[in-house]
């Protein structure tokens, strides 16, 4: 679990805004402290703030989300009506309708597209051509040690931060090259192996995939025909950043991954 802060950081949303919509139940904290009055979140809250933000991107108020969340029967109803009052002023709201027709499309994959700005980041990394996808985890595991060995006092930022990126300039599903990096307080000491850089803030088109890794090319599907069809250009290699896995959770169904597609609109 996380506290209102850590959570705020993780979800880049503000206390303030957090606060609101416990008020307006619309996000109930897992568990609140009695004694300290501290809120904590788990991470499978996430997805249901991604919901929130994408909804209220849209220009649903937080009345018609709490309709949505009361009753399911009326999300259709709801996005429509919304639709028609979004084409009287197409020239002004363009980007919300094309939003709302994501969210029609993407809820049937129970995928919400939303883009945010990811800070900047000090990282230690490692390069490798791994055999299959079966290797990964060990890769992740094996890079860390090796930097805990240059590093005895390395520490990794709260809430955690990491990803991988694939570098081959095509798909490939055995010998991919990958990249593991891990955001950390302050640079260390490298090696040839062990690197470390400043990842600078840049605007990202992100998605939460929840369950088996098996989802992910259905993911990477969606978000990548969302660029295409809303005038935005990649501008770095996609982040698979893991926030639960098998490490710490018992069933796939709890697993969830977030891909981050480092973008800018095209001229």
């Amino acid at each position: 679990m996380y506290k209102i802060g850590e959570f705020s950081i993780l979800a880049k949303t503000t206390i303030k805004t957090l606060r609101y919509y416990e008020k307006e139940k619309l996000l109930i904290p897992y568990f609140i402290d009695k004694e300290s009055g501290y809120r904590y979140y788990e991470t499978n809250q996430l997805v249901d703030l991604a919901k929130i933000i994408s909804l209220r991107q849209i220009g649903l108020s937080i009345n018609e989300i709490k309709q949505i969340l009361i009753n399911e029967n009326d999300y259709n109803n709801i996005l429509k009506s919304r639709k028609q009052n979004i084409e009287q002023e197409l020239n002004l709201c363009k980007n919300q309708l094309t939003k709302i027709n994501y969210i029609l499309e993407g809820k049937v994959m129970n995928y919400e597209v939303i883009t945010k700005e990811l800070p900047e980041y000090t990282i230690y990394y490692k390069e490798a051509r791994i055999k299959d996808f079966s290797e990964i985890i060990g890769f992740i595991l094996s890079s860390g040690e090796e930097c805990e060995k240059l590093n005895p006092d390395i520490k990794c930022i709260s809430p955690d931060y990491c990803y991988i990126n694939y570098l081959d300039e095509e798909f490939k599903k055995d010998n991919m090259l990958i990249r593991y990096a891990q955001a950390v307080e302050k640079e260390g000491i490298s090696n040839e192996t062990i690197k470390f850089k400043k990842l600078k803030p840049v605007n990202a088109v992100c998605i939460y995939s929840k369950g088996s890794y098996e989802n992910l090319p259905n993911a990477y599907s969606f978000i990548m025909k969302y660029i295409e069809e809303n005038n935005y250009e990649i501008i770095e290699s996609p982040r698979e950043r893991y926030i639960d896995g098998m490490w710490n959770k018992d069933s796939e169904e709890e697993w969830l991954t977030e891909i981050q597609v480092p973008v800018r609109k095209k001229n």
